[in-house]
């Protein structure tokens, strides 16, 4: 199998987009370590979709808990050679209106974590001369959308982040991409239309096809299996001139 003999770490994993790539990088022979939040059940479910995945509870605002799943990672997986920044946070809300520890904490989840788990995994990878880093950005790293500032304040500097980290390591056999999903149907985005409904006036309807289909020219939402089938190519030797890149997937809503 194409992944076999390869550990993996991948954030946000217990639902959406970070279990379907957990799932794809077992199916393909990796041990993997998922990290999220959920009960008993949902973690027991996740880790058995991923392979018998070993499973960390790290909070991903808090370093000291990142430092603790990484040296876990070490310690039972002996290594990582795959790391999937996924773990994200969402709120809808204007500007002026928008709670200062709701920026802190999207800013903390989906970038600065992104930050204390590469900056652990890069040693390892280096030492092994062969790693994938893949960071689940958004179109949101493109383009913005009203309401989200912290978002897409956050999925910006993603972006950025994976090419500075592609260019320190382009020659260590390290590569750096992220992808960048239009809007797919996971818990997150399905929590956020109430606050979208309330932000704009809209039914839940309106909401679906006014606001979050109307921006992808196809008129459907991504899968979480086409954003695995993605990452997973990303972690394959065809890919290992692909760095830095930001890939899209959105139905064509950053072509325009």
């Amino acid at each position: 199998m194409m992944m076999q003999g390869k550990r993996a770490v991948v954030t946000g994993a217990t639902s959406g987009i970070g279990l379907a790539i957990a799932k794809a990088l077992a199916d393909a022979g990796a041990r993997v370590m998922i990290n999220g939040f959920g009960d008993a059940a949902q973690i027991a479910a996740a880790r058995g979709e991923a392979g018998d995945a070993l499973y960390h509870g790290a909070d991903m605002s808090k370093p000291a808990e990142i430092a603790a799943m990484m040296a876990a990672a070490q310690d039972q997986l002996g290594g990582v050679d795959i790391l999937v920044n996924n773990a994200g946070i969402q709120f809808v809300s204007p500007v002026e209106d928008f709670p200062a520890e709701k920026w802190d904490a999207i800013l903390a989840i989906n970038l600065s974590s992104a930050f204390h788990t590469t900056r652990l995994a890069v040693p390892g990878m280096k030492t092994a001369g062969w790693g994938r880093i893949i960071n689940t950005a958004s179109a949101h790293s493109l383009v913005a959308s009203p309401f989200k500032s912290a978002y897409v304040a956050a999925k910006h500097g993603i972006a950025g982040f994976t090419k500075a980290v592609a260019l320190e390591v382009a020659t260590d056999g390290i590569t750096a991409n992220c992808i960048s999903p239009g809007y797919v149907w996971t818990p997150l985005v399905e929590k956020q239309i109430p606050d979208t409904m309330a932000a704009r006036g809209l039914s839940r309807e309106q909401v679906i096809e006014d606001v979050l289909l109307k921006a992808q020219p196809t008129r459907q939402f991504v899968t979480v299996e086409q954003v695995a089938a993605t990452a997973l190519f990303l972690c394959s030797d065809a890919a290992s001139q692909i760095t830095g890149a930001n890939i899209s997937m959105d139905g064509g809503w950053t072509a325009a």
